[in-house]
């Protein structure tokens, strides 16, 4: 649950919530510059806003019926809402896809259902769903023209919600979802997510370390796409990533133990995060130059997977759009 209400995000400028919710990525945000800030933080509320919709709403079916009303206005090119109105300005001012965040959408209205997520591939699916898409639009937002651009972007969001999915393991149950697949922890249910005995503790560290890995391939091949942002803000996405990515080297540290507290990076931490991230940018090829060889250029936003070689990115996205 969030520290603000919809009705509340809806009355507050982007910034106040990106500062409120969003802490890594404002932390990023000081190093974007005012034009790329003030339009990621609109963004950013577009996106929080329609996830508070399902996380804090009432009812399944008041969520439910907000959502419709949301996919009307996207129809409509019109909204009342203060905040959807400012979203479909965005998309317009900046030439974003409305089809990414109708696929956004759909992820977020997922949950609205029992979360059980069986697999792997059903992973991906509602991460691309509910992050791909956010590194799509963010391409448009930050003026990236290079059409390469989005499957790199799509990467960097999708790693950042496998970080986000194993971090809160505990938060999640305790609502009653489930994102870890299923098949990597034996079907365990909340109780045992919760509060995990000595037995179920080797099933979820396992399932953890294995779902931090799949999101460190997708963090790398993520930030071989950083040179096709403007220079600026491929610093500031660059110290976004590994500040998120950071969360899941501390869960490593502390071998995989996600029930005992919930981790968080410190200013400190955050601080030396970003000097590191800094001073490798310099002597990074891909940070300058963008990737030209068909090994390291994604035909789709296909990538290989670690849990399951056969499984490709794009067989789970190829109905997105």
């Amino acid at each position: 649950m969030g520290l603000l209400s919809t009705d509340q995000i809806a009355a507050i400028a982007p910034m106040a919530v990106l500062k409120a919710k969003g802490v890594s990525f404002y932390w990023a945000s000081l190093f974007l510059g005012k034009h790329f800030t003030n339009r990621a933080a609109r963004l950013y509320r577009l996106c929080r806003y329609l996830d508070d919709m399902v996380d804090e709403s009432d009812s399944q079916q008041s969520s439910r019926e907000s959502i419709v009303k949301v996919n009307e206005s996207l129809a409509l090119s019109f909204s009342n809402d203060v905040v959807i109105q400012d979203g479909l300005a965005l998309i317009k001012e900046c030439g974003l896809n409305k089809g990414d965040l109708t696929e956004l959408i759909r992820g977020v209205n997922s949950d609205n259902e029992l979360v059980r997520v069986q697999d792997q591939g059903a992973l991906l699916r509602y991460c691309y769903q509910v992050a791909g898409t956010v590194g799509l639009m963010m391409c448009g937002v930050l003026d990236s023209k290079n059409p390469n651009a989005g499957k790199f972007a799509a990467n960097l969001g999708i790693a950042m919600q496998l970080t986000n999915i194993c971090r809160d393991i505990k938060t999640d149950a305790l609502l009653n979802r489930i994102y870890i697949p299923a098949d990597l922890i034996d079907h365990l249910d909340v109780p045992a997510l919760i509060a995990p005995n000595e037995h179920d503790q080797i099933k979820v560290r396992g399932a953890v370390q294995a779902v931090l890995e799949l999101a460190s391939d997708h963090y790398q091949r993520g930030e071989l796409g950083l040179a096709y942002l403007p220079i600026r803000a491929r610093f500031a996405i660059l110290i976004a990533a590994r500040t998120y990515r950071e969360i899941g080297i501390k869960l490593k540290r502390k071998n995989f133990d996600y029930w005992s507290h919930r981790i968080v990076v410190s200013k400190p931490e955050k601080w030396i995060v970003t000097i590191v991230a800094l001073v490798a940018a310099v002597f990074c090829y891909n940070f300058w130059i963008p990737p030209k060889s068909s090994s390291q250029m994604p035909s789709s936003l296909e990538d290989p997977l670690v849990l399951n070689p056969s499984l490709r990115l794009a067989d789970v996205t190829s109905d997105a759009h």
